[in-house]
């Protein structure tokens, strides 16, 4: 059998709002990539929360989460992730349960520690709830017992939520969910399409603090990874510089909606700023399927990953589907090969 016969392969969309567009139509684009990636045979969709991002629409991620299992049928559809520490996980638990009772078997919680936002918007989010960081593991706990089923003697019940065992995932880029997601024994997402540097550590210590439980008996490691698949190296080296602009523009402190690609990047960073572009940028894919195949299989027998969570800030929509449509045939070969 292959190393990778047991492969996943799913999607991170942020929803990005192309420039010149609004976020209805981000919405409508989300939509027809979910509908695709299904038909594709991807295995969950996520969307993700920020916050006071112009180029990001999925800020309400829960109402999104909606849409998209509502113009779905087969596809799990969830969060890449709930920024917890923004909300009272009662809120979590009720949304989520909701999400639940009306797709049922399909929703999937994916928890993140980060505001999602900088700090000025997360106190504008937050006001007076208390919780950080610093609160995330005891947030969890008090989330997972509103979607267990109820004690006796629970005054405060999630309705709906309660007893619904919607799954849990924690979502990290650094080792502190790592650690968490170990002792609780749940799945792990490591944030390696942005921020790579402690990808292996993490997934170290993972693995090693593993402790089986009630929804896991072993590890389930996810890493997220930029794909630009297109027909041609040329044609995904090209469609890659729009995620590169979006990096520019974060490491410069001006987010801005998903700009087209270029021919020549080299006209818009310096050289320091280029190479911290590349550090970020690190776990991607770019290719036409032969030079796109190769680098998943290096991604994955570095890491050694149960599943992919692959992103993709393709400005045109034709080409993001045909980018996904790509993938998808590498993953499948990927699964048969040897099996």
């Amino acid at each position: 059998m292959n190393a990778h016969d047991g492969l996943l392969y799913s999607v991170l969309d942020l929803s990005p709002i192309l420039e010149g567009e609004t976020a209805a139509q981000s919405f409508r684009h989300s939509l027809s990539l979910a509908q695709h990636t299904e038909k594709l045979g991807y295995h969950r969709y996520w969307v993700a929360e920020h916050h006071n991002i112009p180029g990001v629409a999925s800020a309400a991620t829960s109402v999104v989460i909606g849409h998209i299992a509502g113009g779905t049928s087969t596809i799990r559809v969830g969060s890449g992730g709930i920024m917890l520490p923004n909300h009272a996980p009662l809120v979590i638990a009720e949304q989520f349960g909701t999400l639940e009772s009306l797709y049922p078997g399909r929703i999937d919680l994916g928890l993140g520690r980060a505001p999602g936002g900088d700090q000025l918007t997360a106190r504008a989010l937050r006001r007076g709830l208390g919780s950080s960081g610093d609160t995330f593991p005891a947030d969890v706990q008090e989330l997972l017992g509103f979607l267990g089923p109820p004690v006796p003697g629970q005054r405060v019940q999630a309705v709906p939520g309660q007893g619904l065992n919607v799954p849990l995932y924690l979502l990290g880029s650094s080792t502190f969910s790592a650690t968490l997601a170990a002792e609780l024994g749940l799945p792990f997402a490591f944030a390696s399409h942005f921020a790579p540097e402690l990808l292996h550590q993490a997934l170290d210590i993972y693995r090693s603090h593993f402790q089986p439980s009630k929804v896991l008996e072993k590890p389930h490691v996810m890493i997220g990874v930029n794909i630009f698949a297109a027909d041609t190296d040329e044609e995904a080296r090209r469609l890659f510089t729009s995620l590169q602009q979006v990096f520019l523009n974060l490491v410069r402190g001006r987010p801005r909606q998903l700009q087209p690609p270029v021919d020549d990047m080299g006209r818009l960073w310096t050289p320091t700023e280029a190479a911290q572009v590349d550090r970020m940028t690190r776990c991607s894919a770019i290719g036409g399927p032969a030079a796109f195949r190769r680098q998943i299989e290096m991604l994955l027998n570095d890491t050694g990953a149960d599943e992919i969570i692959a992103t993709a800030h393709i400005y045109d929509q034709q080409a993001r589907l045909r980018s996904f449509e790509i993938a998808a045939g590498v993953f499948k070969e990927l699964r048969q090969f040897n099996s």
